[in-house]
């Protein structure tokens, strides 16, 4: 091992996927960011990193699939990529977690700019898209989740807690880092149980809204916006529930994100379509759903809007054929106890039904033709594939964030880093 001066830039070749993300980062708008770091009353303050380099980290990072803060600030040691964003300077594990935590609101927006570069280029087109959610696994265990009467008993041990690490403070044997560490911990966890506490009641209401047979509320002291969920694999997990809408054409780019802690997927086309007119200024002529999605209610507000419905339909309910006899028919007493009882019919789903709306009768009668069939084939090819890198090649298959607004700020550099990766791959 020697010491020397070293060319970072020549230690990456000319080609390589971190110069291409730096070249689209540097097209981006960053005014929010750099505005929070702007000199105050002619008073500078302490030396700040560059956002632009702390966003092009992440992006970089997320697209070779790391998601820990602490790897990646190894990795701006080590790796020749991770060096050449840095240019020299030394980042932190605390400042890039910070910056994925607290900036989410930024990489949201910045989703519509990377579209916006997309649509001037017309390199997307956005009449047909495809939604499709995926459970990701929470930052939290099973077992953190607790009763309201446990909550509150934890609550008087955490406050307890509080005040004695509070006095212990003055100890002159502890030191004063020690100390305020601490403190920090103790009213980390008292705000954990607080935030657990005021959740109850969304649970209540969920419980009774889904008519789940345990009536008893529970929520998470670790993360109180998690909830237990069905995931893919058929077990139930503390999980959050993460909505991608996504083109059906060549770019193949995402257009919507949203998150919410709710297990099922009824009635999420209707926000989704509302942020994807108001992220884009157009809004989709179609949309491709699964049968989670096929809310009687959600399918009429699309109708509403212009926008043509693609679902599957439930499976047909059986009814005996008895009761759908003629009211005047006459059995014939000779008959009876002889003949066997009629099988019971399905119903053809395609048919409208007396309670149907005029969208939802339409939406039964569309599903039932070929060119229907054939178009919503594209939503397999398209939402699930989506699913399938953030999982598998994104490190999205779990949260190492806590709380709604931060998983949505882990879903937003997903959503972000994808389209970028798709910007690059178009030639945009």
């Amino acid at each position: 091992m020697t010491w020397g001066r070293i060319d970072l830039d020549a230690t990456l070749p000319g080609e390589h996927p971190a110069r291409a993300i730096w070249a689209v980062v540097d097209r981006l708008d960053l005014s929010a960011l750099y505005a929070q770091i702007e000199a105050r009353d002619e008073v500078a303050g302490a030396p700040s990193i560059d956002p632009k380099i702390l966003l092009a980290l992440w992006v970089y990072a997320t697209s070779d699939g790391e998601g820990s803060g602490r790897e990646i600030a190894r990795l701006t040691r080590l790796h020749a990529a991770y060096r050449w964003i840095c240019g020299g300077v030394d980042v932190g594990y605390h400042t890039l977690t910070d910056f994925r935590s607290q900036e989410g609101d930024v990489l949201n927006a910045l989703i519509t700019q990377v579209l916006a570069l997309l649509m001037k280029q017309d390199l997307v087109d956005l009449s047909r898209v495809a939604q499709d959610g995926t459970r990701v696994r929470a930052s939290a265990g099973a077992a953190s989740f607790r009763s309201e009467q446990t909550l509150q008993a934890l609550m008087v041990e955490a406050r307890a807690h509080l005040e004695r690490v509070t006095q212990e403070a003055a100890d002159p044997a502890i030191t004063a880092r020690r100390a305020a560490a601490r403190k920090r911990g103790a009213k980390d966890r008292l705000a954990r149980l607080e935030a657990a506490l005021e959740q109850i009641p969304a649970v209540i209401e969920t419980k009774k809204r889904s008519g789940a047979k345990d009536t008893t509320p529970r929520a998470s002291s670790t993360d109180a916006d998690a909830r237990v969920m069905k995931m893919g694999d058929g077990g139930f997990r503390p999980a959050f529930n993460l909505q991608f809408a996504t083109t059906t054409d060549a770019a193949r780019v995402i257009v919507g994100v949203v998150v919410t802690n709710r297990g099922s997927d009824q009635g999420e086309s209707t926000p989704m379509l509302e942020q994807i007119e108001k992220r884009t200024g157009v809004r989709p002529d179609e949309i491709l759903l699964d049968g989670g999605y096929n809310q009687h209610k959600a399918i009429d507000e699309a109708t509403e809007k212009g926008v043509t419905v693609y679902a599957p339909l439930p499976k047909p309910r059986k009814v005996d054929a008895a009761k759908t006899a003629p009211r005047d028919a006459t059995p014939d007493p000779s008959a009876l106890g002889t003949a066997p009882l009629p099988a019971p019919l399905a119903l053809d789903p395609h048919l409208p039904r007396a309670t149907d709306s005029e969208a939802v009768a339409a939406w039964r009668q569309r599903m039932g033709t070929e060119e229907a069939r054939e178009i919503y084939k594209q939503r397999g090819a398209t939402a699930e594939t989506v699913n399938a890198d953030a999982k598998t090649h994104r490190g999205l298959d779990h949260l190492l964030v806590r709380g709604l607004p931060k998983v949505l700020g882990a879903a937003s550099l997903f959503v972000l880093t994808y389209d970028i990766l798709r910007l690059i791959t178009l030639g945009g």
